[in-house]
């Protein structure tokens, strides 16, 4: 997203990143949401559909923009379609389950950090501020295996809703991001 978001000049709108900024604000939004988020659990959708709608509107997006992680649910993607966020497109990184495991339970935080992807100099150190690696809790094994079932029952339903209104594009996710970049 980052890439394809300085190639068009548009931003990219993580409502991950929205919610992780309001939990650590102590904002109304971000306590609601933090315990569904510490369980591995959606969002609610009014939630969402309130911070997606509040984002876009701003004169950034005037050009367009980039949605990360939403919608999660088939009345997510209904309610974004009723309040007028219509999509040129939408991109499925199709990737199988233990590779997303794999890939997620890797990740520590503290700078831009993966176990295999991108190491740190000292294993458990960060490299730009010495602290340690931590597992942010919802890439610890069981969220994550947790987060899968949800998105398998809830979400990939939404490839039937958008392939329907003709904006559906599958792309390889288990291949270099060059090459996902290129295909997206």
């Amino acid at each position: 997203a980052e890439i394809i978001s300085e190639k068009l000049h548009i931003p990219t709108i993580s409502t991950g990143n929205i919610l992780r900024e309001a939990i650590k604000n102590g904002t109304e939004t971000g306590l609601k949401a933090k315990s569904f988020m510490d369980a591995g659990k959606l969002v609610p959708d009014d939630v969402i559909i309130g911070i997606v709608s509040e984002r876009v509107a701003q004169p950034d997006c005037a050009n367009g923009f980039i949605l990360d992680g939403v919608p999660r649910t088939l009345p997510q993607a209904e309610a974004l379609e009723a309040a007028g966020i219509h999509f040129d497109r939408v991109v499925s990184i199709e990737i199988e389950d233990a590779v997303i495991e794999a890939r997620m339970t890797d990740r520590r935080v503290c700078g831009s950090f993966h176990l295999t992807a991108h190491p740190p100099k000292v294993e458990g150190v960060c490299d730009v501020c010495g602290k340690e690696l931590i597992v942010r809790k919802d890439d610890a094994p069981e969220t994550v295996k947790n987060r899968l079932k949800v998105f398998h029952a809830e979400t990939e339903p939404l490839k039937d809703f958008y392939e329907k209104l003709g904006v559906l594009k599958l792309v390889e996710g288990n291949q270099p991001i060059e090459a996902a970049t290129r295909d997206i």
